[in-house]
C-alpha cells in the first residue's frame, strides 16, 4: 500500500457484528429497568398448577378452571391438560418491578461461555455436518454430481431457485423449518455457484424459503398452533386466510429474487457479493473445474445418494418423529460411518478428512454460541418481562385496525429482543389476546400480528440465524442488509395490507 493510499474499509465479522449487540444488551440491563410475571405452570403428574413468582417462590394449587378465571387467563383446562401448553404462561396484571440486575463485564465475558455450553445440541450437528462435507469432497462425489446436473439444468437455472424456496417455505410453514437449513448450504451452495447464482441467491432462496414460511405459518406447531393455544382458540381460525397470505408473500418474493438474478445475470458486477465471489467460490468448489469431467461412477452416485436421503430422513424425523439435534446428528453420525466405507479411503485418512471438515465450520460453530450469549445477558438482566409490560400499556387503550398495526409494530420489536417463536407465544399471548376482546376483534387477527411481526423482523435478527447463515456462506451483514431491506420494505407493507384486511373478516 503506497502513502497515502486509504485501506478500504471492511465489514466487520459476525463475530464482532454479535460482540457489539452484546455489548449494546448489557448496556439495556442498566437502563431498562428489571421486572418479572408471576408464571403458572401445569405438572401433569399431580394435576396442579405451580405458580411461580418474582421471587422463584412458588404455590402449589388445584388444576382447576375457577383458578384460571381467578388469575384472569382465559383459556380452557383441557389446553393445559391435553398437553397443548407446556410452558409455563405469563399471568396477566402480575408484573413487577424488581432490583435492577445490571450485567457488567464479568458477565458479559461469561456469556459466550455460557452460550456455547447452552448450544452444544446444535454446535455437535454443525461439527459433524462439516465432517460430511469434507468426506464428500475428498473422494470428488460433489464435484462429479454438480457437473452432472450442470448440463441438465442448462438454460432453465431459476427452477433451482424455486424448488428450493418452495420445499422450504413449505417446511417452515408446516413444522417450523429452521435451524435445520444450516446442513443445506454446503450441498446447495456448489450447485447455486455452477448454475450461475451469487451466494446471496442461495442464501435468499433457503432462508427466506423458511423465513416466509415460518413468518406466514399455517400449521407450525412451534409458532401459530402453540400461539393460538396460548389465545385460547383452534389454530384452525383463520387458517383459510393464512395460507392466502402465505402463497401471495412466496409469489411476491420469487418476484424479488428473479428480479435480482436477472440484474446480476446481465452485469455480473451488480452482485452485491462481487468482490467476495472468488473467495466464495474457493470455499465451496474448492479444485473444481468445469473443463475437467470427473467421472460420476457407481461409488460417487452411492454416496450422493446416501447423503441425500439423510436429508430426508431427517426432514421426516422433524416433522412427524419429535426430532431434535440429539437425533439429527445421530443420523449424520450414522451417514458419515457409512460414507467412510463406501469411501475407498483408508482408515487413517477417512478420519482425518473427517476431523478437517469438521474443523472447516468451527468459525459457524462459535457465531451460534456468541449468538446464544445475547440472549443470556437479556434474560439474566431480566428485561424481557419489562418490555412486554410497555409493549402491553402501549396497545392497551387502542381500537380496530390501529389496535392490529400496533400489534405488529410490538410483536416486530419483541421479536427482536425474543427470537424464539414459542417462548414469545406463551409469554405474551395470555395477556395480548384478551386485549382483542376489548376492542371488538377476532383473537386470530393477535396471532396473525404475531406471526408476521416477529416472522418480519427473523430477516435480520442478529439473535436468530442470520448471522450464523451468513458466516457458512462466507459473506457479510452489511451485504445481506443491501439485498433484504428492500423486500423487507415490501413485505411490511404486505402484512399491514393483510392485516388490515384480516380486521374486517
Amino acid at each position: 500500500m503506497t502513502l497515502g493510499q486509504k485501506k478500504k474499509r471492511e465489514f466487520p465479522t459476525a463475530f464482532t457484528v454479535l460482540f457489539i449487540i452484546l455489548i449494546f444488551a448489557a448496556i439495556l440491563t442498566y437502563i431498562v429497568p428489571s421486572g418479572s410475571f408471576s408464571r403458572l405452570t401445569y405438572d401433569d403428574t399431580t394435576r396442579e398448577f405451580i405458580i411461580t413468582n418474582h421471587n422463584d417462590e412458588t404455590q402449589v394449587i388445584p388444576a382447576t378452571q375457577s383458578v384460571l378465571d381467578d388469575f384472569n387467563i382465559q383459556l380452557d383446562l383441557a389446553k393445559f391438560e391435553d398437553g397443548s401448553i407446556k410452558k409455563p404462561i405469563a399471568i396477566p396484571g402480575t408484573y413487577v418491578q424488581i432490583e435492577q440486575q445490571p450485567q457488567g463485564l464479568i458477565e458479559v465475558i461469561k456469556s459466550p461461555i455460557l452460550g456455547t455450553m447452552d448450544s452444544v445440541d446444535i454446535m455437535i450437528f454443525v461439527l459433524i455436518l462439516g465432517g460430511i462435507i469434507g468426506l464428500v469432497n475428498k473422494v470428488g462425489a460433489f464435484d462429479a454430481g454438480i457437473g452432472a446436473l450442470s448440463k441438465k439444468t442448462k438454460g432453465k437455472e431459476f427452477i433451482l431457485v424455486i424448488l428450493v424456496f418452495a420445499l422450504t417455505t413449505l417446511g417452515g410453514t408446516t413444522f417450523g423449518l429452521a435451524e435445520e437449513t444450516i446442513a443445506f448450504y454446503p450441498i446447495l451452495m456448489p450447485i447455486f455457484l455452477i448454475s450461475g447464482f451469487d451466494a446471496i441467491t442461495c442464501i435468499a432462496a433457503i432462508y427466506m424459503g423458511s423465513s416466509i414460511g415460518t413468518m406466514f405459518s399455517t400449521v407450525n406447531p412451534f409458532s401459530v398452533v402453540i400461539a393460538s393455544n396460548a389465545a385460547g382458540i383452534s389454530f384452525t381460525n383463520g387458517l383459510v386466510f393464512r395460507a392466502i397470505v402465505l402463497v401471495i408473500g412466496s409469489i411476491i418474493t420469487l418476484a424479488y429474487m428473479y428480479w435480482y438474478t436477472v440484474k446480476v445475470k446481465n452485469d455480473p458486477t451488480k452482485s452485491l457479493v462481487y468482490d467476495e465471489n472468488k473467495a466464495i467460490k474457493e470455499r465451496f468448489l474448492g479444485d473444481y473445474n468445469p473443463d475437467i469431467i470427473i467421472e460420476f461412477t457407481l461409488r460417487r452416485k452411492l454416496i450422493i445418494l446416501v447423503f441425500t436421503l439423510a436429508f430426508i430422513i431427517l426432514v421426516w424425523g422433524v416433522a412427524f418423529g419429535g426430532w431434535w439435534f440429539e437425533e439429527m446428528s445421530a443420523l449424520f453420525l450414522g451417514i458419515a460411518i457409512i460414507i467412510m466405507l463406501l469411501s475407498g479411503l483408508s482408515e487413517k485418512d477417512s478420519v482425518n478428512t473427517f476431523i478437517s471438515g469438521a474443523a472447516d465450520l468451527i468459525g459457524v460453530v462459535l457465531t451460534i454460541g456468541l449468538a446464544r450469549a445475547i440472549n443470556i445477558v437479556m434474560d439474566n438482566g431480566m428485561i424481557s418481562d419489562t418490555l412486554l409490560n410497555y409493549s402491553i400499556n402501549m396497545v392497551s387503550n387502542m381500537n380496530g385496525s390501529m389496535f392490529a398495526l400496533a400489534q405488529l409494530g410490538v410483536f416486530s420489536f419483541l421479536g427482536f429482543f425474543i427470537p424464539s417463536s414459542s417462548g414469545l407465544a406463551v409469554l405474551t399471548m395470555p395477556i395480548m389476546a384478551p386485549l382483542a376482546d376489548s376492542v371488538g376483534l377476532s383473537r386470530d387477527v393477535v396471532i396473525n400480528a404475531y406471526n408476521w411481526g416477529q416472522g418480519l423482523m427473523s430477516f435480520i435478527t442478529p439473535t436468530g440465524l442470520i448471522l450464523v447463515t451468513l458466516e457458512m456462506a462466507g459473506t457479510t451483514f452489511n451485504k445481506w442488509w443491501k439485498y433484504i431491506a428492500p423486500l423487507m420494505g415490501i413485505m411490511a407493507i404486505y402484512s399491514i395490507i393483510a392485516l388490515i384486511i384480516s380486521t374486517f373478516i
